[in-house]
């Protein structure tokens, strides 16, 4: 029987999967780039204790406003 997933768990799978979504919009050539970025950003954070709910929700909050930079129309490349 899988593990149940708790609310801040979801919310992570919930942003690293809009942040994979915001890739398809960005040009054919530069779209690795961005997913290559996201991953990254996640895996520096894959050994956070999960019980510092403080931490884990100020970088939910942080991820959620690079999205909206990266997002944008005119952010066609990311450097990592």
């Amino acid at each position: 029987m899988p593990n149940k997933l708790s609310g801040l768990q979801k919310d992570v799978l919930s942003l690293y999967r809009s942040c994979l979504r915001a890739t398809r919009t960005k040009p054919a050539g530069t779209r690795p780039n961005f997913a290559a970025f996201a991953r990254r950003e996640f895996e520096k954070h894959v050994k956070m204790d999960k019980k510092d709910f403080g931490t884990i929700e100020f970088m939910l909050r942080k991820g959620r406003r690079q999205l909206e930079i990266y997002e944008q129309p005119g952010v066609t490349n990311i450097a990592g």
